[in-house]
């Protein structure tokens, strides 16, 4: 397939236009890594390395420190919402579109600076990777650190996923569990036959509605938990009493907590069950805001830190022992809407303040 060029001297709100338009759902990548890719091998300070649908570039100038600057070029499915269009918002120029948020803005970002800026301060590894929006299991970054882990060695890492152009300093982990009650079956005319499944469960969404947020600071940041059933599936016809209902419940803590502190709280809040099965668990991220790379990145940037409550890759670097903070254009809360738009202002301001760190 032949790929669309980028240009990366255009100005980048047109990058990220160009960017957003090479339409790129988790599994159609390729075509969006092949034009990052043939840009990339333009530049002869660059050495670039491809892995499947992940693009690597780094510079190799011998400096004292090595940062990564990643993101995923990966978006959710497309709703009428492509090709990108440029409007005027509530007094504020908007790019609209599929991946304008969620990342591509700062995608764009990522390339015109890994082109651009030659000789930075300090050596840069540049990572475009796949799959982010799928399961975990087949994320590029995940890929990368098991199959090249050389590649992600660093002493500092920046997300540019969206965070308003606003420093946001690690993240919740998420933890997904299914609580299952049995029963036994039985005609609904004489339920006094059977036990209703769905009625065991009712103490735990009693539980789970009483439950009142924890706020537990982290290293100077104040992390917002939640707890809520999301999911419940159970019966069997309309004159049956149903024998088993399973409630998936979902977890967001603070980076203070590991693991097995995280599972053994929410364990403790559930109550009795039948049964508890985690199905999906990824621990969080402290926001390392104290060491010297984190302080001179946040004075770069001219912002206050704030957490993040969603879990994001920083905590794959977190897990290799390498600090990382997001930071890039876009609201989180427009990521996957069908009205994603990123202001043109927040697209400029990351672009400016990752310039100014890396040349300062």
């Amino acid at each position: 397939m032949t790929h669309a060029a980028l240009n990366p001297n255009a100005d980048v709100v047109e990058l990220t236009r160009a960017i957003c338009d090479i339409e790129s759902v988790s599994g159609n990548e390729k075509a969006l890594a092949d034009a990052i890719e043939s840009v990339l091998r333009q530049s002869s300070h660059l050495e670039v390395i491809r892995q499947q649908d992940a693009v690597v570039a780094r510079t190799n100038l011998g400096r004292a420190k090595r940062v990564v600057i990643a993101g995923h070029i990966d978006t959710v499915p497309v709703a009428d919402n492509l090709p990108t269009k440029l409007l005027n918002m509530e007094r504020a120029h908007v790019l609209w579109g599929r991946g304008t948020v969620d990342m591509k803005a700062g995608v764009a970002v990522q390339l015109k600076l890994a082109v651009e800026v030659a000789e930075p301060n300090v050596d840069v590894t540049w990572i475009f990777y796949d799959h982010e929006e799928v399961d975990s299991a087949l994320n590029g970054l995940g890929r990368l650190s098991r199959e090249l882990p050389d590649l992600l060695k660093a002493d500092f890492a920046v997300l540019c996923e969206p965070t308003s152009a606003l420093v946001e300093g690690g993240c919740n982990g998420t933890m997904r569990l299914e609580v299952r009650f049995k029963g036994v079956k039985a005609h609904s005319a004489r339920p006094w036959m059977g036990k209703n499944a769905i009625h065991a469960a009712a103490e735990l969404l009693a539980r789970l509605s009483a439950w009142e947020p924890n706020e537990i600071e982290v290293d100077g940041l104040v992390y917002r938990e939640s707890l809520n059933a999301v999911l419940i599936s159970g019966g069997i016809a309309t004159n049956v009493i149903p024998d088993d209902v399973v409630v998936t419940v979902n977890y967001r803590f603070a980076p203070s907590r590991n693991a097995a502190e995280a599972e053994a709280y929410v364990r403790s809040v559930l109550g009795e069950a039948d049964s508890v099965l985690v199905t999906d668990l990824a621990e969080g991220a402290r926001p390392g805001l104290d060491l010297p790379e984190a302080v001179a990145f946040v004075a770069a940037t001219g912002t206050t830190p704030r957490p993040k409550y969603g879990w994001t890759d920083v905590a794959r670097f977190s897990a290799l022992g390498i600090p990382a903070v997001n930071f890039g254009p876009g609201d989180p809360n427009k990521a996957h809407a069908d009205d994603e738009a990123v202001p043109v202002e927040q697209i400029y301001s990351v672009e400016s303040a990752l310039r100014a760190w890396l040349t300062a």
